[in-house]
């Protein structure tokens, strides 16, 4: 398919205001592989994507899709397809190897060159200082449980702002912080793989502290645009009886408000702080750590995926909880199609949900920083990638987006999750994501159906008379 192809009425119903944002995002561990290239020192998906039954087959991100060699490539890619922005991480231990002291020079080199080049190609670089790849070095002193490690990202997001903050315009502080701190210290299912409510407790306030250490250091600094990407899952009940509706709001409670209330607010909500005392793991707050925590931003970086339906029950064996106390509660079965992580397609419910930050953050602009979907992806005969269903849930969120904007949402972007296929964490390669399908044993780039269908999007509203 050529942007030439593509049918009128698939993009041609959909406009954004003048100056909107269209990107697409990755993560430094799911692209660059080169693990043990120019100094970078070990991190906690090192460790938990060797240690056996943890991930898909035993899959890694030691050579993930070379995006560290063929970086330069990409980004050609991200030029052709008219990106007008690229959201990137990070990696926190190939710019100090131990996490702290040591500063790794051909680290920081490499991010240099990536982000001269993204300028050159016309497009505006969104970086990410955590991605979730805890240097392991760190992790061994008690990682996000500790307090230190709020301190210890203060001082890397220094040393990165230092060598980048010249060019790079947009900072994001932290990539969803929830899944670090819950499903990372809570059921287990992502790096470093532990089972412990006290853990994840202080996890998530000290993700948080770092976050409001961070950026109150690159305010200092003078970063120019400055964020941090949260993750949100509407959370609904099963029936009206007053225990779903109770289950419902204990997850919506660490899911969403526990990482959105205190940044926007200063504060952590009430129930959350009781159901968290309750369960045994209280969040070890201190004087002036809200204060901290809740420092300015410009803008607040959205995650969604889908909607969750739950209610109270018994949890499979198997299947550990990833909340604080939420033992007793069970997420039912998406009604309708799914992608192949599983996943319910709800693009109502996104809409729902931009509509309610946007009452909750009154006054701070949103941005979509990652929004996409797995399908079981090939290339055809024709050399082609056909994925149909991927084509339809990308336009289908771009209206949700456009009918948030419509009802008063003040959304300034959107970047496709994600730009490549790539190492998708627990789940290996076995689950593709990308709007450009890679070869993982060739690592050939080709454009799916959906990344010309987005291509055509982006060239129209280029082209759209302002006003």
């Amino acid at each position: 398919m050529t942007s030439t192809d593509i049918r009128p009425d698939l993009t041609g119903g959909l406009t954004f205001p003048p100056g909107f944002t269209f990107g697409a995002a990755t993560a430094a561990y799911q692209i660059e592989g080169a693990v043990g290239v120019d100094g970078r020192g070990p991190s906690i998906w090192d460790t938990f994507s060797h240690t056996p039954g943890r991930t898909f087959q035993g899959h890694t991100g030691d050579v993930a899709v070379e995006h560290y060699a063929r970086y330069r490539d990409d980004v050609a890619l991200m030029a052709d397809l008219g990106l007008s922005a690229y959201r990137f991480s990070v990696a926190w231990s190939r710019v100090l190897p131990e996490g702290a002291g040591r500063v790794e020079q051909r680290g920081l080199d490499f991010y240099s060159r990536l982000v001269d080049e993204l300028l050159a190609q016309g497009v505006d670089p969104w970086l990410t200082l955590y991605h979730w790849d805890l240097p392991q070095a760190l992790q061994d002193r008690g990682g996000w449980s500790a307090r230190d490690t709020a301190a210890r990202f203060a001082d890397y997001a220094g040393t990165v702002y230092d060598a980048l903050g010249d060019r790079v315009r947009h900072w994001s502080t932290l990539n969803e912080p929830m899944c670090s701190a819950l499903l990372g210290h809570m059921s287990g299912q992502h790096a470093p793989g532990l089972r412990d409510a006290v853990a994840a407790s202080r996890a998530t306030h000290h993700l948080l502290l770092g976050h409001g250490l961070a950026a109150r250091l690159l305010r200092d600094e003078g970063a120019e645009s400055l964020g941090i990407t949260l993750n949100f899952t509407p959370m609904t009940p099963a029936t009206d009886r007053p225990a779903d509706v109770d289950a419902a709001r204990r997850l919506d409670g660490q899911q969403n408000r526990m990482f959105l209330e205190p940044v926007v607010h200063g504060a952590y909500p009430e129930d959350v702080v009781a159901d968290l005392a309750a369960a045994g793991a209280p969040l070890p707050v201190r004087d002036g750590d809200l204060e901290v925590i809740a420092t300015p931003l410009d803008w607040l970086g959205v995650n969604y995926y889908f909607e969750s339906t739950v209610q109270v029950g018994v949890r499979p064996a198997d299947r550990p909880t990833s909340f604080i106390g939420g033992e007793d509660v069970v997420e039912l079965e998406p009604q309708g199609p799914t992608t192949t992580m599983g996943w319910g397609v709800s693009p109502g419910a996104f809409t729902r949900l931009l509509l309610w930050l946007h009452e909750r953050a009154p006054g701070l602009p949103l941005v979509v920083t990652e929004n996409g979907s797995a399908w079981d992806d090939a290339v055809s005969a024709d050399g082609a990638v056909h994925d149909p269903e991927r084509t339809e849930y990308l336009l289908r969120h771009l209206e949700a987006v456009t009918t948030a904007i419509d009802g008063g949402a003040d959304v300034r972007g959107y970047f496709a999750w994600s730009l490549l296929d790539n190492y998708e964490w627990a789940r290996g390669y076995a689950q593709r994501f990308g709007l450009v399908h890679v070869d993982y044993a060739t690592q050939q780039r080709t454009l799916k159906d959906s990344a010309h269908v987005y291509a055509e999007l982006l060239r129209r509203h280029r082209q759209a008379p302002e006003g």
